[in-house]
């Protein structure tokens, strides 16, 4: 079993993003994902068995603002995916491959992802625990399903973007910036691990433990 979650972000209007941080985002995410799935088929394919599962997000198929490398990154693991189930069925090959989308977690990452933003990062609401991101992959390997759509948010971001982008793009346009924004200043001394890793161990969990929820 590989399961692929490397990410790296930046907060930004994309006017302000420079050539090297898209690649960094890139790098890790995208070519995260890329480069785990290749070293698990070396050993997967020979055997015809194992699963891949790909840790995406609602992002996958909508880009949001203030997050353009990352939602790139995402469309790129959707698109790189797809091809790879596609040469797994020509090799008549029984490797599982499940792609997992998940909504707006509690974790570590908005305190240090690097942020252009005058207020400190949060995750879109509603706002769900780490927990149900394990067992959503732990559901997928041992159902062996294509594809699971986490969280009822997930669900609109996916069929909403779907059925009407146009009107997508515009509840975006007016409410995308203060919804991943609190009202909290972002301190001069924040941590930002875009280029290398933090000083210590995060944990799991961020700081939005009492808005969170373990239920989708």
């Amino acid at each position: 079993m590989g399961v692929n979650k490397a990410m790296a972000s930046v907060f930004s209007p994309i006017d302000q993003m420079t050539p090297d941080q898209f690649e960094r985002v890139t790098r890790v995410t995208d070519l995260g994902a890329v480069h785990g799935s290749v070293a698990a088929l070396k050993r997967m394919k020979p055997r015809s068995r194992g699963t891949i599962v790909q840790v995406g997000s609602e992002l996958s198929y909508r880009g949001i603002p203030l997050q353009s490398a990352y939602c790139a990154a995402k469309h790129a693991i959707q698109g790189f995916t797809e091809s790879l189930r596609a040469e797994s069925r020509h090799d008549r090959s029984h490797v599982h491959i499940a792609m997992v989308q998940l909504p707006a977690l509690n974790t570590p990452q908005f305190d240090w992802t690097r942020s252009r933003m005058p207020r400190q990062p949060q995750p879109v609401p509603p706002i769900y625990q780490p927990e149900l991101a394990a067992d959503a992959i732990d559901w997928a390997i041992e159902h062996r399903r294509r594809e699971v759509l986490v969280g009822w948010a997930t669900v609109k971001a996916v069929v909403g973007n779907s059925l009407m982008p146009w009107y997508v793009d515009r509840y975006l346009g007016r409410y995308g910036y203060d919804a991943q924004q609190t009202d909290e200043r972002v301190s001069p001394d924040r941590p930002d691990k875009l280029c290398a890793p933090v000083s210590r161990d995060y944990g799991a969990h961020g700081r939005f433990d009492a808005r969170a929820v373990v239920e989708p």
